[in-house]
């Protein structure tokens, strides 16, 4: 259950990410003008932002100071976006809603939001090129961070199974493999990008992997309940999606019952991780019990 005060921490936490987001990307002035609009559209839909309190959250945990992790977690955000922006094309998952508005491809067109999708990936690589470097961590250490999570290895590749996978039987461990890749990898290289801003040492780095992992697969189980079970004005993307098209998920294979219950064994391993943190890592504790309660 969310206390007043973190439910204010991820609001302001959210409007600090929006603000440095607007200043980061291209104005909609700037030509050619229908792209950066687009691009904006798209980032500046709404969304939880998690990616990016995830990163400032871990940069706090290790004991930094969060503006050294902002252009990370802006990057991260921005490249999530463009993941969203690929997803919902109709050659890929087919989907006219997202966050709650007419997803880019309706309101810009089918090869604006591509091109969209392709600019927001690139402008990721350029914010985190902002990124200052530490003792520790040099620029390419950030650059092959979110390069591999992003790539056929990671992002890309958990796409790749997942539309493979439609109208196909798939078992409990093709389906984990999927949700690995597909949105536990970015959830966990938030958290590493926002530690190693910071210059954490590589046993904090390795804590908050552990718990990225953990809670990334608790996150998506969650959204395979939800698709379920809300409608699609809470949710604010189309709802009953992943049943309409037989894509497998947890609740398709493992029932209802018993995916609450793995998120929830998932969301425990993840704070046990990172009990190392003691108070710095407050917030990530509230961030894992807040995402397993999490209606939407």
């Amino acid at each position: 259950m969310s206390t007043p005060s973190f439910t204010k921490y991820l609001s302001d936490t959210a409007k600090h990410v929006d603000r440095a987001l607007d200043g980061f990307l291209p104005k909609e002035k700037i030509a050619p003008t229908t792209i950066h609009k687009a691009m904006r559209y798209s980032v500046f839909a709404g969304g939880k932002r998690l990616r990016p309190i995830l990163c400032l959250a871990a940069a706090e945990a290790c004991g930094g100071e969060i503006e050294r992790a902002m252009p990370a977690a802006c990057a991260v955000e921005v490249l999530h976006t463009y993941s969203l922006v690929h997803d919902d094309l109709p050659c890929m998952d087919d989907d006219d809603l997202r966050r709650g508005r007419p997803t880019c491809h309706k309101v810009f067109g089918d090869g604006m939001a591509v091109l969209c999708g392709d600019a927001l990936l690139t402008e990721a690589f350029l914010i985190l090129a902002q990124t200052m470097q530490t003792p520790r961590y040099r620029m390419d250490a950030f650059i092959k961070e979110l390069a591999l999570t992003s790539g056929s290895r990671h992002l890309i590749g958990g796409q790749v199974m997942d539309l493979e996978g439609e109208g196909k039987s798939l078992t409990k461990a093709q389906l984990i493999l999927i949700h690995k890749a597909k949105t536990a990898a970015l959830l966990t290289t938030s958290l590493r990008l926002g530690a190693m801003a910071v210059n954490a040492t590589p046993a904090k780095i390795e804590a908050l992997t552990t718990f990225g992992q953990s809670l990334g697969l608790a996150f998506q189980i969650i959204d395979d309940i939800l698709d379920v079970t809300q409608s699609t004005e809470v949710l604010g993307k189309t709802a009953g999606k992943d049943a309409n098209v037989a894509k497998a998920t947890y609740p398709a294979i493992v029932g209802l019952e018993k995916s609450r219950k793995e998120a929830a064994v998932l969301t425990q391993k993840a704070m046990h991780s990172i009990a190392v943190f003691g108070k710095k890592g407050e917030h990530l504790h509230q961030l894992a019990d807040f995402l397993l309660g999490r209606e939407y």
